[in-house]
This record gives structure tokens, C-alpha cells and sequence, in this order.
């Protein structure tokens, strides 16, 4: 059909490790070079959670050539998820916090399962991090400023109902009926002529590409410095420690 499915798979919570990154950056670099694949829907294997995020264990207590690295697959992840050619559906199957949610807001459409316990947002601040600008700006074009601005600075996790009020995804259906309708929408992308939905979504993205393209280097130093902060750490170390009691 033209159509392939990528399903994470890192249990427990597909947290976005360095090497979770990696793989997935291969894996859409094969899709996008191969000439008959013209769609992809993400969505995950591991139940009622899509992505719990960037993996914070890559943030903690490591070097700083480990953090440079780590920040620089995060950003790869998303430079080519954003400015993928491909048709890309988020088929949001649990929990997306974070960096999950980054990759969701990175596609073309996003479908959630309709279960209010299911979450969804950029909630970096409850972590005392900050998402950076290329996450608000992705953030920003899809739910626009006045909803981004608030829901970042609460560092709010919108429920699956909430998130649909807001924007920040574009359907609710029941679990049973995910697959079906993430198919029949891509199917209703796909029946138009490829470069021109390709050339006009890389004009409505260009902008917030180039600017992180142009600033890559000093988004990883800002990275780096505000990661290595013993206040940082200190947070970092005391939400794992919590994390690890609630198993």
C-alpha cells in the first residue's frame, strides 16, 4: 500500500533513549529512501503508553561529550521527523509525555485513543527543565501561542478529551478503531499528487527547521550547561528516585 507502521517497542515506557533515537533515525532514513513508501504511522507496541519521552537516565550523572551526544540524536530525531516527505500519523495509543508528545506534534496528524487516562503535553516545567525553542515552536504551530504558552509554563499534561478541545490532537477514536481510522486518513493524504503536498508542507515548516539548523550547536551547548547544573541534577535524580517508588 505504500504505507509502513513503526511500532516502539523499548519497554517499559519507550523512553527515548540514545540508542531508542538512533534506530528510529535509521529507520525513517530507510523509509524516506525508499521510493515506494509514501506514508508512516508511529504508534506503539508497548501498552498504554505512546512515549514516555527523553530518558532521563542520558541526563544524569553522565559526561558532557554524553549529553553533547545525546542532544544531538534528539535534535536529529526530530530535524527529519519534521521534514519528513513522507505522509507521517501519530496513532496515539497511551501515555505521551514530553518528548513523546514532541514526536506526536512532529507529524502531519495525530489520532488519540479516546481514554481519558490516557495523557498528553509538553510537561517539562514539572521537572524544573525547559523545553526548548524547537519544541515551542513546534508546540506553538500546532495549538497555537496562547494554549502553548500556558500549557508550557504549568508544564501541563492534557488528558486525551482536553487534548482534542485544544488542538493538540486531531481525533479521539476507541482503541479497537485506531488502526483503521490512522489508514483511512493516510489513504485521504495519499490521494493527493506527493509534491505538492510535500512543497507546501515544507513551506509551512521551513522556518522552524532552519532555526534550529542554523543554531545547532549552540542549542547543544545551552543544552549541556543547563543539564550539568547541580540544581538540575538534583531534580533529575530526585524524579527517578520517585519513578522508582511508584513501581
Amino acid at each position: 500500500t505504500g504505507v509502513a507502521t513503526m511500532k516502539f517497542k523499548s519497554p517499559p515506557v519507550n523512553s527515548l533513549s540514545l540508542d531508542f533515537l538512533t534506530e528510529f533515525c535509521i529507520s525513517l532514513e530507510k523509509l524516506e529512501n525508499d521510493r515506494a513508501c509514501r506514508g508512516v504511522i508511529f504508534t506503539s507496541a508497548v501498552p498504554k503508553i505512546f512515549s514516555s519521552g527523553l530518558d532521563i537516565t542520558e541526563m544524569c550523572g553522565k559526561s558532557t561529550e554524553h549529553y553533547a551526544e545525546f542532544w544531538r540524536a534528539v535534535q536529529e530525531m526530530w530535524l527529519r521527523l519534521y521534514s519528513s516527505n513522507m505522509v507521517t500519523i501519530a496513532a496515539v495509543n497511551g501515555s505521551s509525555p514530553a518528548g513523546g508528545c514532541l514526536v506526536a506534534l512532529s507529524c502531519d496528524y495525530r489520532i488519540m485513543v479516546e481514554n481519558p487516562k490516557f495523557s498528553i503535553g509538553l510537561n517539562e516545567a514539572q521537572l524544573g527543565i525547559v523545553a526548548p525553542f524547537w519544541f515551542k515552536d513546534t508546540f506553538v504551530n500546532v495549538v497555537g501561542h496562547r494554549v502553548a504558552e500556558r500549557s508550557l509554563q504549568l508544564g501541563s499534561l492534557h488528558t486525551a478529551p482536553e487534548a482534542h478541545r485544544v488542538g493538540l490532537v486531531d481525533e479521539l477514536v476507541p482503541e479497537e478503531k485506531l488502526q483503521e481510522k490512522a489508514a483511512a486518513v493516510m489513504a485521504q493524504w495519499l490521494a493527493l499528487p506527493d509534491h505538492a503536498r510535500q512543497l507546501t508542507k515544507s513551506m509551512m515548516r521551513k522556518a522552524v527547521l532552519d532555526r534550529l539548523v542554523a543554531h545547532r550547536e549552540e542549542d547543544i551547548q545551552n543544552f549541556i550547561s543547563f543539564i550539568s547544573k547541580e540544581s538540575i541534577q538534583k531534580s533529575l535524580r530526585m524524579y527517578m528516585e520517585m519513578l522508582k517508588k511508584r513501581k
